[in-house]
């Protein structure tokens, strides 16, 4: 397996891959992908990875968004993490969290923030075991799908940025 920088040509399977984590209930209030020129706008421009295996198919994807446009949160993102239903359980998603780790303070990143349903306990462990630890519960939230969902809030704070 080979991380590499994601990019408008890994759309359609990264699209896909969303789409079915959307499909699972467990993973987003969304309820549709957008198209790729929102998802790019959404997103910040770098820290936009994809995990892909030898015949280059993509098996899982993770990127940052802003989580305010404010300059006191420029060192704040909010992260995104989808695996392909195939490739769960073979490392992919510690695999790619670690990469977007490194990749976020690379670039100036010492905060990254993550909230995930409560069912999803993958995704909660995943996010604990790369160092997140879990902040709070929002309770009653969001609907998603005539639903109110109760959230996991965690965040990770950078050893190395952000430091005095």
């Amino acid at each position: 397996m080979t991380i590499l920088p994601l990019t408008e040509a890994h759309w359609p399977a990264v699209k896909a891959i969303y789409e079915a984590g959307i499909a699972t209930g467990n993973a987003t209030f969304e309820t549709q992908a957008p198209a790729w020129e929102a998802w790019d706008n959404a997103h910040l421009g770098h820290s936009r990875l994809v995990a892909v295996n030898d015949a280059g198919t993509v098996l899982g994807w993770a990127a940052l968004s802003p989580v305010s446009s404010r300059c006191v949160y420029g060192g704040v993102a909010e992260i995104s993490v989808y695996i392909a239903a195939e490739a769960r359980g073979q490392g992919v998603g510690r695999q790619l969290l670690q990469a977007l780790i490194a990749d976020s303070e690379a670039h100036g990143i010492w905060t990254l923030q993550a909230g995930t349903f409560a069912e999803n306990a993958a995704s909660i462990g995943l996010h604990t075991q790369a160092g997140f630890r879990i902040i709070g519960y929002r309770e009653r939230i969001g609907q998603h799908h005539g639903l109110w969902r109760n959230t996991v809030q965690l965040e990770r704070r950078s050893p190395t940025v952000g430091v005095a």
